[in-house]
């Protein structure tokens, strides 16, 4: 496959899976804003939104809600931006959508920024962030 995203959802390349289905996988972020930052991809190709197919998309929706649910329960932030870029804006030449735990100190612009403004780096911990998600998302997978 030519396409990253697809070799990311497709598990060609090396990532930290916390959950994933037919349709959709969500990694750990490689650059996460936070810890606890989630990238959801779709296992097909699709490059912008209106290009997914319902399946596709209701699996995403239901993914970032448990993704959320599993945020709110472990890192306990001040909120969760959900967000996806498309177009030009897109990182990937494949649709992703992220989960982003937040708190009241960090301003929004950030997120798009290279260097985080408050010189702090959440990128260490990768694997026990994957361990501490992929145990809470058991957990909340139990209860639906």
């Amino acid at each position: 496959m030519n396409c990253l995203g697809c070799n990311l959802a497709n598990g060609f390349a090396p990532v930290n899976v916390v959950h994933e289905n037919d349709f959709i996988c969500c990694i750990l972020d490689h650059d996460p804003f936070n810890e606890g930052h989630v990238m959801i991809l779709p296992k097909k190709h699709f490059e912008d939104v209106d290009e997914l197919d319902a399946h596709t998309a209701n699996a995403i929706i239901k993914a970032s809600r448990l993704i959320s649910k599993a945020i709110k329960t472990l890192y306990k932030p001040d909120g969760i931006t959900i967000c996806q870029n498309g177009g030009i804006f897109s990182e990937l030449s494949h649709f992703h959508m992220h989960v982003v735990p937040r708190y009241k100190h960090q301003s929004f612009a950030d997120f798009y920024l290279e260097v985080p403004l408050n010189n702090e780096s959440p990128k260490n911990k990768l694997l026990e962030t994957r361990d501490e998600l992929v145990e809470v998302i058991e957990k909340i997978n139990h209860t639906f």
